[in-house]
């Protein structure tokens, strides 16, 4: 018989995206005991894309770790957790990260706007997640504390490049609905 694990706050082994080529656009990983090194890192990833880029699923047990998935367009998003946690928990934190980058991009969600506002998610990242522990699912929550642009200007204030560019995005998502 198995004997009982200690319970901890300590969930989540990591957190990564990566873009449709298995690269990584951007990582944290919070126990150094399993991937000491970035190059280990690396490697995993590598091998973790490998082997999820065609499946059809949302979770995988590699190298002894759980790990739940989701893509977009040319983005790849993975939570990863220990083999005995549940998995549930790493779906919910998944699905916080995703809704919060789709929030903060405004449901553009792909490679070129990560990098262009790869600092707001770094901090998503630090938000939803600090050192393994959870520290909050709720996607709008964190969006709210990561956000650093105020898009309330009054139209007064703003530039007109400002002006044309919330213009091409209000006109952008009337066509695409």
């Amino acid at each position: 018989m198995d004997a009982l694990m200690e319970p901890t706050l300590y969930t989540v082994k990591g957190m990564c995206i990566l873009d449709n080529d298995g690269n990584r656009i951007l990582a944290k990983y919070y126990d150094k005991n399993i991937f000491p090194t970035v190059k280990e890192q690396k490697a995993y990833e590598k091998n973790l894309f490998n082997k999820t880029h065609r499946a059809n699923a949302e979770i995988i047990m590699l190298d002894g770790l759980t790990c739940v998935y989701k893509n977009n367009v040319d983005l790849f998003f993975y939570v990863m957790g220990s083999t005995h946690e549940n998995e549930l928990i790493l779906l919910s934190v998944l699905n916080c990260l995703f809704d919060t980058v789709t929030m903060i991009l405004k449901k553009n969600v792909e490679k070129r706007s990560v990098l262009e506002n790869l600092d707001i998610v770094m901090l998503a990242f630090d938000e939803i997640c600090d050192g393994g522990i959870i520290l909050d699912a709720d996607p709008s929550s964190v969006v709210k504390r990561v956000d650093l642009r105020n898009d309330d200007i009054p139209i007064g204030e703003q530039t007109v490049a400002q002006v044309l560019q919330s213009a091409k995005e209000q006109l952008k998502w009337s066509l695409l609905k």
